[in-house]
């Protein structure tokens, strides 16, 4: 079903196509809040406010604009509150952070899922190194697959700031890995 037609049965209350709705963006929204908060259950949390949000504010979006975007902006908000949260009510415990490992959804043979994997959790570590700045910069446009102008609107600065970042970012993932993995890439 387009989009554009499941939020406008949406804004009627029909539950199925919120439903759809949820489904077809529940991996990015939760994607995004894991990326920020790296604790599953905090990210599910974080996930199920966005939709929340997301679903009380149906109105307010404009038809014919980004609407992933849209509804990303509204998770990296969430998630924000939710460390401004813990910031101001640190937890008990200093529990280790569960890190996120992807798996390959291809079938492809242990030898090449091993190379992903290891790749992957070379990403991940490089990305904790990062600034924070750089950090979401590389996550909303290479990993979330914004467009510069949608990341513009996003951080509510101008163009060529996120083309600067952008650049500045992926410069400071290329340090990362080679800290981490010298031989990367040789």
């Amino acid at each position: 079903m387009e989009l554009e037609t499941l939020l406008e049965r949406c804004r009627q209350g029909d539950e199925l196509a919120w439903e759809a709705l949820v489904r077809q963006f529940q991996a990015r929204v939760f994607g995004l809040a894991y990326h920020y908060l790296h604790d599953r259950e905090e990210a599910r949390d974080v996930a199920q406010e966005a939709f929340i949000r997301i679903y009380r504010n149906l109105d307010k979006f404009e038809a014919g604009g980004n609407f992933a975007a849209w509804a990303l902006r509204i998770t990296r908000n969430c998630a924000i509150d939710r460390l401004r949260h813990f910031k101001a009510r640190p937890p008990l415990d200093d529990a280790q952070v569960e890190k996120c490992v992807l798996v390959s959804e291809t079938h492809s043979p242990p030898d090449v899922d091993a190379m992903v994997n290891e790749r992957q959790r070379l990403l991940y570590r490089a990305l904790d190194l990062m600034s924070a700045v750089n950090r979401e910069m590389i996550l909303l446009k290479d990993i979330q697959g914004l467009r510069q102008r949608e990341i513009a609107d996003l951080l509510s600065v101008p163009l060529g700031t996120v083309k600067t970042r952008s650049s500045r970012a992926r410069v400071e993932l290329a340090r990362c890995i080679l800290e981490l993995d010298p031989s990367y890439g040789a």
